[in-house]
């Protein structure tokens, strides 16, 4: 073996997929197109739907990297992004946009900008969802997304993050199919009144198993071409066995290690060519689903360990080679990153309830470190069953300061699900997604609806609802700032505004996802979701077994010490009035330093394992969840809670004025829940024991971010006291952790030499990018996070 356990052909496929440069694909667009100019109007749109699906897989190009074991590409070439005009039409703007910007940037020729305006924009500009979702939105709605108050995932992609599960593993979609044909000859088409638009759809499910099988068929073809030219007989004998794979899967059920692989890679290119939904589909439990494979494979002498790490390890440069579909505007600002965040679950527990660790999470555990890529997003599953010579290996990877794995709490996880509503197997066979948040995995359609800005509601509800950056009134006029006369006041006020944003918030998720449902369905994805075919509903309706709605709470820790510092000061303490504090925001703190070190320096923090502030977060939080959780959905599911920032805490603090806990104008925001930067003063353990006194167990996720200077976390002490702090977290019912391992001067040296420092990864929110890959801003709040040096 080669560097870090890969041997040559990993590390040419793994070179190919760090070094190429990303690029805008038009292929997909203009297939689209086509389909769309030839069908739109003579058929019912998930009948379109399926049709252009079924075009795009059997007209996109196809693709063999050499070397490669496992097969399929979204793009024409690795970093090759394709693009979805029927959700969002990019401007010639747009492009040359992508094409210049330093960061996150996709090159686009000339040849594909005079597609994009010759093809394209004259078919799309006035079809796109994009165009269509503004166009139909409130003036309240506007205002409040143009000026930060909340974001729209759906307004460039479409509703995700979802997740595979174990039947793709035990079907082929020839069984599919034959499952789709048995429920439309069972509708009853005399006294069902939705029998007509069941049968549609159920039809529509039928062509997209063609679709799929009819693109497995020709990769078989392929293969065996590239097979009878390959002068190599070993290239040879491989390229014959991916062509015998790719005649077994999709259409059939897979046999082999191999064939479990390649079934799942084919799944995971067509879902996210079909649509766009929120940039990936995850694995979900893959050593789950892999064991049996494995364990087959090893038995009768067809498969070894290192031939099955190799597979895997093609699966990763897979995963790498698809970067997130290009994003603009506000959506670039929310998440700005290539990362299309399918995240891998492993370990936890098995649908019995046992522990879930195998062979398999052990092989996966070592690929993610040998291959040390950005993609997928690795997660570990710890229970209070997982072993500990698991979980410490999981740290030993983590403290080696790229990033990955983040850790997540099974059984909070299961808690979690099973307080929404879900069945215990279900529950189990579950896990996370995306960034943290967790679903029933192939069973439900959990939907991220945007990002709401909670430090900016306060900010509003301080200037009378009035919104300083944009210079509009935008909230209700609840009194101004010096008025209230307590802080229970102030805390009604905020909260009578959090409702009322809150309401503009899920009015235009209400029409936002009737849209979809009319207007995009998913036939493809509907297929592998449960209870789609039983039900002839597409997943976008609501065919799951679930539907869930997320809104993802952004700031919490910023929001309770602004609290803190006018609970505090103004109200408790009575150190200076209500105007004085108001002023000191408007100056920046400019001429105020000796305010700005009472609300910095000498106010309660959340933490740092202080009652004071940590109710303060307590009462916040609640005002959240009561006001988002329950909401009714327009699928027949409900609304819960996350909190997640991917990179919208930096953009929401660039909305923003100075806030009352000494935070500066323009400056980000708290990350997850993660405490302020330079708040948590007291050690991680207070950190955790501040992050679990919120109840985890009531929302759909919670991030929190941990700094350590390698030195910390350093030999074997170091190791049993991160695998401790782990366990105690999710003791205390903590949903998540993750962790960067790295010194402040080598940050700030990687900023300042970036071509140096090309290969540093470090953990952003939900997921880890390329330092370099990073604007100023969030750099800078990285290097900023409290750097934990004792336990």
């Amino acid at each position: 073996m080669g560097v870090r356990g890969m041997n040559d052909r990993i590390q040419k496929l793994r070179e190919q997929s760090v070094t190429a440069e990303p690029h805008l694909s038009m292929e997909r667009a203009v297939l689209v197109t086509e389909a769309y100019q030839k069908y739109a109007g003579t058929v019912e749109t998930p009948i379109l739907r399926a049709l252009t699906f079924k075009h795009i897989m059997e007209n996109k190009t196809l693709g063999i990297n050499d070397g490669e074991l496992i097969v399929g590409e979204k793009g024409e070439l690795p970093q090759y992004a394709p693009s979805f005009p029927e959700l969002c039409c990019h401007t010639m703007e747009d492009l040359d946009v992508m094409n210049r910007r330093d960061k996150i940037y996709f090159r686009v020729s000339e040849s594909d900008k005079q597609i994009q305006e010759e093809k394209i924009i004259p078919y799309w500009q006035n079809r796109s969802l994009r165009k269509l979702i503004l166009d139909r939105m409130t003036p309240e709605w506007l205002a409040s997304y143009e000026s930060g108050l909340f974001t729209e995932f759906m307004e460039q992609r479409g509703p995700g993050h979802t997740v595979a599960d174990g039947k793709c593993y035990k079907k082929g979609f020839l069984d599919f199919k034959a499952e789709i044909e048995q429920a439309i000859a069972t509708l009853d088409m005399y006294n069902d009144p939705q029998a007509y638009d069941k049968k549609i759809q159920l039809e529509a499910m039928s062509i997209s198993c063609e679709a799929i099988i009819a693109f497995g068929r020709r990769y078989a073809e392929h293969a065996r071409d590239l097979a009878a030219k390959e002068a190599d007989d070993a290239r040879r004998q491989e390229l014959l066995a991916i062509a015998a794979n790719c005649e077994v899967v999709p259409a059939h059920k897979p046999e082999t290690f191999a064939q479990a692989i390649q079934m799942y890679w084919f799944i995971h290119i067509g879902v996210t060519t079909e649509i766009n939904p929120w940039d990936a589909l995850s694995p979900g439990r893959l050593d789950q689903h892999l064991i049996p494979f494995y364990q087959q494979g090893i038995e009768s002498g067809t498969l070894t360990r290192e031939q099955a790490k190799e597979l895997l390890q093609c699966l990763w440069v897979k995963f790498n080679n698809q970067p997130a579909p290009p994003k603009v505007g506000i959506t670039l600002k929310e998440s700005s990153t290539y990362t299309d965040f399918a995240n891998l679950n492993t370990g936890g527990v098995k649908s019995d309830g046992s522990d879930g660790v195998n062979d398999v999470s052990y092989l996966i555990l070592e690929t993610m470190d040998e291959m040390r890529l950005l993609q997928p997003s690795s997660n570990v599953q710890i229970s209070k069953k997982t072993p500990q010579f698991f979980l410490k290996k999981a740290c030993e990877i983590s403290r080696k300061g790229w990033g990955q794995p983040a850790f997540y709490n099974t059984d909070a996880i299961i808690q979690e699900l099973l307080r929404a509503g879900k069945d215990i197997t279900d529950a189990r066979e579950g896990g996370a997604s995306g960034c943290v948040e967790t679903g029933a995995f192939g069973k439900e359609a959990y939907i991220l609806t945007g990002y709401l800005n909670l430090p900016k509601i306060l900010e509003i509800t301080l200037y009378n609802g009035f919104d300083p950056y944009s210079g509009r009134q935008l909230g209700l006029k609840t009194g101004e700032a010096a008025s209230f006369k307590s802080y229970e006041e102030l805390f009604r006020a905020f909260k009578a505004q959090l409702h009322y944003f809150t309401d503009i918030k899920v009015q235009g998720n209400n029409i936002i996802e009737r849209i979809y449902a009319t207007q995009m369905p998913v036939p493809f994805l509907s297929v592998i979701t449960s209870d789609c075919i039983q039900k002839g509903m597409d997943y976008n309706a609501g065919g799951a077994r679930y539907n869930t709605n997320y809104i993802q709470g952004v700031g919490i820790g910023t929001l309770t010490d602004c609290l803190a510092a006018i609970k505090y000061n103004v109200f408790d303490q009575q150190r200076f009035a209500m105007d004085n504090l108001m002023q000191a925001i408007k100056d920046n703190f400019s001429g105020h330093e000796h305010l700005l070190n009472l609300v910095r320096n000498r106010t309660p923090k959340y933490g740092n394992d202080d009652d004071y502030a940590d109710e303060i977060m307590l009462a916040a939080f609640d005002a959240y969840y009561h006001e988002v959780t329950g909401r009714k959905t327009m699928k027949g599911g409900v609304y819960r809670i996350d909190m997640l920032p991917t990179t919208c805490h930096v953009y929401f603090g660039s909305v923003m004025g100075a806030s009352p806990n000494g935070r500066l104008a323009g400056k980000p925001l708290s990350e997850g829940i993660s405490p302020e930067k330079g708040a948590d003063r007291k050690g991680p353990t207070a950190v955790v024991k501040s992050a679990a006194k919120m109840d985890h167990l009531r929302t759909g996720g919670t991030l929190l971010n941990q700094k350590f200077a390698p030195s910390v976390v350093g030999g074997e002490q170091g190791l049993d006291n991160m695998s401790a702090l782990i366990r105690t977290y999710f003791n205390m019912d903590g949903h998540h952790i993750q962790f960067n391992v790295i010194d402040r001067k080598t940050l700030l040296d990687a900023q300042k030499n970036p071509e140096e420092y090309k290969d540093l990864i470090v953990r952003v929110a939900g997921y880890s990018d390329h330092f370099h890959n990073l604007s100023k801003e969030l750099q800078d709040e990285i290097i900023d996070r409290t750097e934990q040096t004792i336990f």
